[in-house]
């Protein structure tokens, strides 16, 4: 059953996101994802897979993730943060990632997460 992955990477870490996407496209490919605009954008031209976007993070991209979250209609949430650059947005990362605590929603912050996640999701 297909399920709703979320996916946010900083500009940062979007090469190695795509990198990550062509090795797992077949498996994202089953499911329905919703990305912040570059990351999505990034993906749908990188591999031509079919991504709704919402806002770019620091326009508000992150806090519509996070209300899907708590809505119910996330499954997962793929955020890779790069954590060697400061983001003036960072109190909405920290709301995205706290409320995937709050609601038992899978998190990954880094590719290896990502891939555990990815598998899991399909045992469900």
């Amino acid at each position: 059953m297909p399920k709703r992955i979320a996916i946010i990477a900083h500009d940062g870490k979007k090469g190695e996101l795509v990198e990550w996407a062509r090795r797992e496209r077949e498996r994202l490919a089953r499911h329905q994802l919703v990305a912040t605009a570059t990351t999505g954008r990034t993906l749908q031209e990188a591999l031509g897979l079919e991504v709704a976007c919402v806002r770019s993070g620091p326009q508000g991209g992150d806090a519509q993730i996070a209300a899907m979250v708590v809505e119910g209609r996330i499954d997962a949430v793929i955020f890779l943060v790069d954590p060697l650059y400061a983001h003036p947005h960072e109190p909405d990362i920290r709301t995205v990632m706290r409320l995937c605590n709050v609601h038992n929603v899978p998190l990954a912050t880094n590719l290896a997460t990502a891939s555990m996640v990815l598998r899991g999701l399909e045992e469900e």
